[in-house]
């Protein structure tokens, strides 16, 4: 089956003309899809009586959506089919060589098949499952059957809508759109509870930003209320800092050209080898995990634990839930039970990331062995060594299997210290936007150091 022949009739995005865009061209198609995301985030879906998803706002900023939006989908069934892919190729079972031009074509065909599948698929689950649903009054009438089609296909316009700004940030603009959504997602968050001076839903008499809260306690005198607002404000500074100085660690293997004496580069390996992997895939192990006790609570069968409104009360997901350790500590309402329930979650994180971290490792061809192969086929090898796959796989061994546990324990740590403190957004997101954020400065460095605004270059360039 040709599956190009299949891509010519789903719309796409072409690829500029130009081998390299200007910084200033680049930035403005960011930009550009910046304002159509955010904007698409405030057209509801029309026909929505419920939703059910209200609970799972913390994973819509992972998913880069806003549930009831038409972009309720988010990057979802970008990443799932992405994820998928990649295992499947990384296992042999496709038989795709992605070093090849024509194995290139059909992987992106085969991603691209992928994720209108998920789109489909998640858009009648969030429907069908009551998730996103018509009003439940109307339940067994024909009206609610029509409105239900009519939320199925707004879903899927609008995860489409996802799939092509997407392939503009990608072919037009900075990094990924996937990454770009992201982060915009816990920007926004981020900003509104650390500026927004509007009073909260649930205490009207304390702002929902932390930095107006900080100011309002300090000048009515009130050492806790400053305390609990200071002490989000530092764990997401903290969390910050921390994740940048981890990202520009990494250990650098001196490799030559073997037919070039006297010319070689330094292949890097990061410390956080495999990025934001692990915390996305934990992230959406607890997701789901918490979406079937709710439903098993629903159907009387509470095998995973129960829910008190939003909060889990009892059984696993109270475990692997994060209790506010240092709003706690500071209101005097820590205990035991709060003390344990901290260290499972820390464990839980950190074991769930270090797990999938090895398993990603080896199924995504990041291996020493893959690695060995890589280099050696782009015709480099170590100084002093014979150039055998078996040798470089022995020299990259002594670093990637402890980079893959520790990489993976530090993300895991990260994520939960950030929940633990009550920082301005969940953990695993602004792990995941400082991730992002941080490739994007490295690639503006170093393709665009001389096309862009003095004053913006000497901030940014590297040294």
């Amino acid at each position: 089956m040709d599956l190009g022949k299949i891509l010519q009739f789903l719309p796409e995005v072409k690829k500029p003309l130009a081998k390299r865009l200007a910084f200033n061209k680049k930035l403005i198609w960011t930009g550009i899809i910046l304002v159509v995301f955010f904007v698409l985030s405030y057209i509801p879906l029309f026909g929505l009586g419920q939703n059910a998803l209200d609970q799972f706002q913390h994973l819509s900023i992972i998913l880069g959506a806003k549930f009831g939006s038409i972009i309720s989908l988010g990057i979802g069934p970008i990443v799932t089919g992405s994820i998928i892919l990649q295992l499947l190729s990384g296992t042999g079972i496709l038989g795709i060589d992605t070093t090849t031009q024509e194995g290139r074509i059909r992987f992106q065909a085969l991603q691209k098949i992928f994720t209108i599948f998920f789109i489909v698929f998640e858009a009648i689950v969030y429907v069908v499952m009551g998730g996103l649903a018509p009003s439940p009054q109307l339940m067994g009438t024909s009206i609610f059957y029509i409105l239900e089609i009519m939320l199925i296909i707004q879903l899927i316009i609008g995860g489409y809508l996802i799939v092509l700004m997407s392939e503009v940030v990608d072919k037009w603009g900075f990094g990924s759109g996937v990454g770009l959504f992201i982060v915009a997602g816990v920007a926004r968050q981020i900003m509104v509870r650390a500026l927004n001076p509007l009073p909260s839903p649930t205490n009207p008499e304390i702002p929902v930003g932390r930095i107006p809260y900080l100011i309002k306690a300090l000048g009515m005198g009130d050492p806790t209320g400053a305390l609990i607002a200071a002490a989000a404000i530092i764990s997401t500074i903290v969390v910050f800092v921390i994740v940048v100085y981890g990202q520009a660690m990494k250990v650098e293997i001196p490799l030559s050209f073997g037919r070039m004496r006297g010319h070689g580069i330094r292949w890097p390996l990061r410390f956080i080898y495999t990025s934001n992997i692990p915390v996305i895939l934990i992230a959406a192990l607890m997701a789901n995990i918490n979406l079937w006790a709710r439903l098993l609570q629903n159907w009387g069968h509470p095998i995973l634990g129960t829910f008190s409104g939003n909060i889990p009360a009892s059984g696993f997901v109270k475990w692997i839930h994060s209790p506010n350790v240092i709003n706690s500590i500071i209101t005097g309402t820590a205990n035991w039970t709060m003390a344990g329930q901290a260290i499972i979650y820390s464990l839980f994180m950190i074991g769930g990331a270090i797990l999938f971290s090895v398993l990603w490792v080896k199924t995504a061809n990041m291996d020493a062995g893959s690695q060995a192969k890589q280099i050696l086929s782009s015709g480099l090898q170590v100084p002093g060594f014979r150039r055998d796959p078996r040798v470089l796989k022995s020299i990259l061994n002594r670093y990637i299997p402890a980079l893959t546990i520790m990489g993976g324990a530090f993300v895991g740590f990260l994520a939960a210290f950030a929940d633990l403190g009550g920082a301005l957004s969940r953990g695993t997101g602004i792990l995941l936007a400082v991730m992002i954020v941080y490739r994007m400065y490295e690639e503006i460095a170093k393709q665009h150091a001389f096309d862009m605004h003095p004053a913006l270059r000497k901030f940014i360039a590297e040294d």
